[in-house]
């Protein structure tokens, strides 16, 4: 499920929960669609790179999350977005889902606000 919001200083806000979704399984069946498309010769395998895989995903309509939000103690992702999260910053949460409120949601953006994007660059 995604929701935009456009707000007044003229960016949009993304939300994506997903509900029964697998990354692993996202990944495979993109291979998977890939693979038919170059036997088939619709695709050339040469042209196979991370932009197509990119746009074969099933979830190709959801941006790559800048921040994810991990809640209830939990410090792992649970084969979330696993493609896409390559570069997220992932903030951890001992609070609960149900009880995660606006003051938790400012806090995980205060928290990303500090963090400097270096989108894998190690110096």
């Amino acid at each position: 499920m995604t929701s935009r919001v456009n707000n007044p200083h003229e960016y949009v806000l993304q939300l994506t929960m997903a509900i029964d979704y697998g990354g692993r399984a996202e990944i495979a069946d993109t291979a998977r669609r890939l693979a038919v498309d170059v036997r088939d010769g619709k695709l050339a395998a040469e042209a196979v790179d991370e932009q197509t895989f990119d746009e074969y995903l099933r979830s190709e309509s959801v941006s790559d999350p800048d921040l994810i939000i991990r809640t209830g103690g939990q410090k792992r992702v649970s084969n979330f977005l696993l493609w896409q999260s390559a570069y997220s910053e992932i903030y951890f949460s001992d609070t609960l889902w149900p009880d995660f409120d606006e003051e938790q949601v400012a806090e995980a953006f205060r928290w990303y606000g500090t963090r400097k994007r270096t989108y894998g660059l190690v110096k």
